[in-house]
């Protein structure tokens, strides 16, 4: 996403001339004139001319000026593809199912997956806002050819990153690095990144997790794909209105060029698609555009995002998904002005050995009770771009709450290199005395991997026992009261446990032994203790009637331990 860089295809001869690189031809052949009248081919029609076809309205203020557009920051680096749709409506290949024209209208299943994915989850989760996944996929195929034709893994990450050009002012905007050479491993200056051509610092606002593996990765096709379409989506867009739509698309990238070409192939694709095996989609175009290098505010301006000295907008200063370097066939070559797509020359793609991201190894919720220790710790593992363990990296866990909580020896933090696998276990953890939840944060420390949260809960002990304090029998003659109270002494593993609820209940309610009110009344329903420090109880003062006879009195602490007491009343 960026500024335009390609020309009329009358230019190019041009073009070449005066020495700039090409990826590929806009052959007369491509650009059929059987229009047929269909909408795709006025659309297709209105972008090559960059002007309007009667009756297609493509938006954008052609010239006028944007604030609307402008204010919220595009995403990436401001190259992009120029390659437009054929000028024909597709059709279904013979014998395949409905949609498409062959291989140009054909998508990579995964990256079709990824789009569908991401306009079904939006659609629940910010219904005004009308997205559709063919929007999704004009935007890919010209930010970078569908994820160079589905080049992805099982998981839907990009084999190869795809990085685009270094924004070092050099023809491009100029932005200093954001992440530390994370995403696109350069710790000079940043790079548009992945299959939706994210600048990291972009990335690190809107990412998403879109296959729920628990990772915000930009080379990730589902990832990148739903938190491409949360950016259109926001400031509260429809994107049935045309005005939203050429906004959003706007908002990518503020150039009308730009956004004639991604409503070509929006056109184009809500006309028909088909799936077609990943890696071996439509051969695409080894490079992102024709065209000059540099442009101004007229081409789509330099993208820029928050403290890039631009005044915050909705949503406050979104940066901008850029445009891939290389968005060619899977293991395609060729240049970008500077930028690489991972493989030789420019800045060197991230180090596939070193480490990427620290995730959750196992639940990321724990529970103790107070005074005991927790059954397992928090762990983590630290792995690489394709989810290998790293070993040897330190990670920082730290608990973070209102908590008595502690790891062994009574630190609040502790610091634990991964091992061969690139797993790191937090030392043991004692829940403390104090009731109430805390959080453990793991990261490590001097990069930038983003930070693993987990929840623990310290709950209130609860006796595992009951028992009386004596072995009196409890007995009293008709119409008097017993002598002793009844005493009992809650315990959890041997330790007294104070402060614990203790219900005392008799067990007849009309007749037999009984509490008494201020008024001296008899009470038969259940009375409420509480445990001292000792975790004993005492049992009010008890009276027996006229009604001679056993009876007895059932003790309950919270949590369900239990003791029985015999009550006689003798004639």
């Amino acid at each position: 996403m960026a500024r335009y860089r390609g020309r009329h295809a009358a230019q190019q001869k041009a073009g070449k001339a005066s020495g700039h690189r090409r990826r590929f031809q806009l052959s007369s052949s491509r650009y059929r004139r059987g229009l047929g009248g269909t909408a795709i081919a006025a659309v297709v029609m209105a972008a090559l001319t960059a002007s309007q076809a009667p009756g297609v309205e493509l938006g954008g203020d052609h010239g006028k000026g944007r604030s609307d557009a402008a204010g919220d920051r595009s995403p990436g680096d401001d190259s992009y593809e120029t390659q437009l749709p054929p000028l024909e409506s597709p059709h279904p290949p013979e014998g395949a199912s409905p949609g498409g024209s062959g291989d140009e209208s054909g998508i990579p299943a995964s990256v079709l997956k990824a789009y569908k994915d991401a306009a079904k989850s939006l659609a629940s989760r910010t219904p005004g806002c009308g997205l559709r996944w063919e929007l999704l996929a004009g935007i890919g195929k010209v930010e970078s050819g569908q994820a160079r034709g589905g080049a992805v893994d099982k998981d839907g990450t990009t084999l190869r990153p795809i990085l685009g050009p270094v924004l070092n002012g050099a023809g491009f905007a100029n932005i200093k690095d954001t992440d530390g050479g994370r995403w696109d491993g350069d710790t000079r200056y940043d790079r548009a990144v992945g299959p939706m051509q994210f600048i990291p610092s972009t990335w690190d606002r809107w990412g998403a997790d879109g296959n729920g593996d628990g990772r915000k990765d930009p080379n990730n096709v589902y990832d990148a794909a739903l938190a491409a379409g949360q950016y259109l989506c926001a400031d509260g867009r429809d994107l049935s209105a045309k005005a939203d739509l050429d906004r959003a698309i706007l908002s990518y990238n503020n150039s009308d060029a730009y956004l004639r070409t991604v409503l070509a192939w929006f056109a184009y694709y809500r006309e028909g698609t088909h799936s077609v095996p990943d890696t071996e989609g439509p051969l695409l175009p080894t490079s992102p555009g024709l065209g000059e290098s540099g442009g101004g505010p007229d081409k789509g301006g330099s993208p820029s995002g928050p403290g890039k000295g631009t005044s915050p907008s909705k949503p406050s200063e979104p940066s901008k998904p850029g445009k891939p370097s290389e968005p060619g066939n899977p293991g395609g070559g060729g240049d970008h002005d500077g930028g690489d797509d991972g493989d030789d020359g420019g800045t060197p793609s991230p180090d596939p050995t070193a480490p990427d991201a620290i995730v959750a190894d196992g639940t990321k919720s724990f529970s103790a009770v107070a005074g005991e220790k927790f059954a397992k710790s928090p762990r983590v593992k630290v792995e690489t771009s394709k989810g290998k363990g790293v070993k040897g990296v330190k990670v920082d866990f730290a608990i973070d709450g209102a908590t008595e909580a502690s790891f062994d020896g009574g630190a609040k933090k502790a610091t634990v290199t991964t091992d061969a696998k690139g797993f790191a276990e937090a030392p043991g953890l004692d829940a403390g005395a104090k009731v109430g939840s805390f959080t453990v944060h793991a990261s490590v420390p001097g990069k930038k991997l983003g930070t693993v949260d987990f929840t623990a809960e310290v709950a209130a002990a609860e006796a595992d026992k009951l028992e009386r304090t004596s072995e009196v029998v409890m007995s009293a003659p008709k119409n008097s009261a017993f002598a002793l109270p009844v005493k009992i002494k809650a315990t959890r593993k041997g330790e007294p446990v104070a402060n614990t609820a203790v219900t005392a209940k008799l067990d007849n309610t009309t007749e037999g032994p009984h509490f008494e009110n201020d008024k001296g009344e008899p009470v038969r329903t259940p009375v409420k203790l509480t445990t001292n420090e000792d975790g004993v109880a005492e049992v009010g003062k008890l009276f027996a009637d006229d009604k001679p006879g056993d009876y007895t009195l059932t003790l309950t602490a919270e949590g369900g331990a239990t003791v029985t007491v015999k009550l006689t009343i003798t004639g």
